[in-house]
């Protein structure tokens, strides 16, 4: 007989887990029917089972019908496909210093504070774009000196007409990011898959390790339109020694400047919804 407290004894009681057999089928199921309520009306849980896969099919798929018809003249495996990698890894922190940003705030229970204090969303947006060039200059620069030390390339070699280009792609990542902030805050955190994955949705179209000529008829058409696409056919003609590529340089420009107004005006319409009937009860805020 326990000499503890009657109230003692009864809180021990509710604390003590109930004893269940490893192999019960019960909790398992209660598991599983817990998974099949998630996923019943979540897009995009469903979309992230068939995404990658996609993406990966795509990406890899494309590279070996290029290494079918020969490495880039003029140049070896590792310039065009660490040239394209380095600079890809360069688009993907951009758009990942907006969306975290964001993110971490959702994350906090601060947003509703922010919303609050005598700082706009476009001051975060401003904030965060500062932060990302610093976390772009860090990392990237770590990858680019790796680069050299281990596999004897630079990517210098581009020249000067590296500058212009990967201020394409940064601009580029940050519309993305502006794009993908505004969705979560308007669906909640169902949507912060997108945070991670919506910049590789234009990996398979944007040229990165494989020319748009290798791309299908309709592909090519849809990287018509993605300033990266540009910015990696630029590099390639760099390397193959044809010159700069003014053309590319201007539609990669005037496509990140429809991007760029595009996001603005889905992140206004998202804070102007917000202010009439709040954000979604999904963010956790």
């Amino acid at each position: 007989m326990s000499d503890a407290p009657p109230e003692r004894v009864g809180e021990e009681n509710r604390l003590r887990r109930p004893s269940v057999s490893l192999f019960a089928w019960r909790p398992m199921a209660g598991i599983l029917l817990r998974q099949f309520f998630l996923y019943r009306r979540s897009v995009p849980r469903w979309m992230e089972i068939f995404y990658w896969p996609l993406l990966d099919l795509l990406v890899w798929g494309f590279l070996t019908l290029y290494l079918r018809q020969g490495i880039l003249p003029g140049t070896g495996a590792a310039q065009a496909l660490l040239g394209g990698l380095l600079l890809w890894d360069m688009l993907y922190r951009s758009q990942q210093g907006i969306s975290v940003v964001f993110l971490e705030e959702i994350w906090s229970r601060n947003l509703y504070n922010l919303m609050v204090a005598p700082v706009t969303p476009y001051h975060i947006i401003a904030g965060a774009m500062v932060t990302g060039l610093l976390k772009i200059t860090l990392s990237s620069g770590t990858a680019i000196l790796l680069a050299y030390l281990l596999f004897s390339y630079s990517l210098f070699n581009i020249g000067i007409a590296l500058v212009p280009f990967v201020f394409c792609l940064v601009v580029m990542g940050w519309a993305l990011g502006i794009m993908t902030t505004a969705l979560i805050l308007r669906f909640g955190q169902e949507a912060e898959v997108l945070a991670w994955g919506v910049i590789f949705l234009f990996q398979p179209v944007s040229a990165v390790f494989n020319p748009v000529s290798v791309l299908p008829q309709g592909f090519r058409q849809v990287a018509f339109f993605v300033p990266a696409s540009h910015v990696f056919e630029g590099m390639r003609q760099v390397l193959a020694g044809q010159g700069f590529s003014w053309e590319h340089f201007f539609l990669a420009v005037l496509e990140d400047g429809i991007y760029v107004a595009g996001g603005l005006a889905l992140f206004s319409w998202v804070l102007s919804r917000a202010r009439k009937v709040g954000f979604s009860l999904k963010l956790g805020s």
